[in-house]
């Protein structure tokens, strides 16, 4: 099964790639790997919450909004693929081989230690969406804050075939 079909039996699309907030791209392609700038858990071009997860957010809705950063981060490299000549939309993601790296940022309480467990929203995204070419390295890292209060921000690298 392709991702197009595995995003759609999990009742997801690939949103519009989000616009950069500052001077850089969503993201970049070097050779056989693109690699995104970060992407935080916008929807319709605003932020769904923001705040500190432990103190304002709870885990639980911070791993939901690492699952929207991810989805975001696979707009992103769909959407140079197609820039490249490749399929567009989520076939796109079919160009996949591995998602190398995930490194996720979350805005934490300072009494806060359950980051890990925020970002498996974006991993279990990536492996429901992408099969075994989405199990990754990773790193789940507290931030005092993060771009428009923003709870959490995914970054990915993904190799093309």
């Amino acid at each position: 099964m392709g991702a197009a079909a595995r995003l759609a039996d999990l009742g997801l699309s690939l949103p519009p790639v989000a616009l950069p907030v500052a001077a850089y791209v969503p993201a970049v392609r070097s050779g056989a790997y693109v690699h995104t700038s970060g992407q935080l858990p916008l929807v319709e071009g605003r932020l769904v919450a923001t705040g500190k997860v432990g103190a304002d957010v709870t885990p639980e809705d911070a791993q939901g909004l690492a699952r929207i950063a991810a989805l975001n981060a696979l707009a992103a490299v769909a959407a140079v693929v197609e820039r490249d000549g490749g399929p567009a939309g989520a076939a796109a993601l079919d160009r996949i081989v591995r998602v190398v790296k995930v490194v996720g940022f979350v805005a934490s309480d300072p009494a806060f230690t359950g980051q890990p467990a925020v970002v498996n929203g974006a991993s279990l995204l990536l492996h429901d969406v992408l099969g075994e070419a989405g199990v990754h390295a990773r790193s789940a890292v507290g931030v005092a804050v993060l771009p428009l209060d923003a709870p959490v921000e995914v970054e990915v690298v993904v190799e093309l075939a």
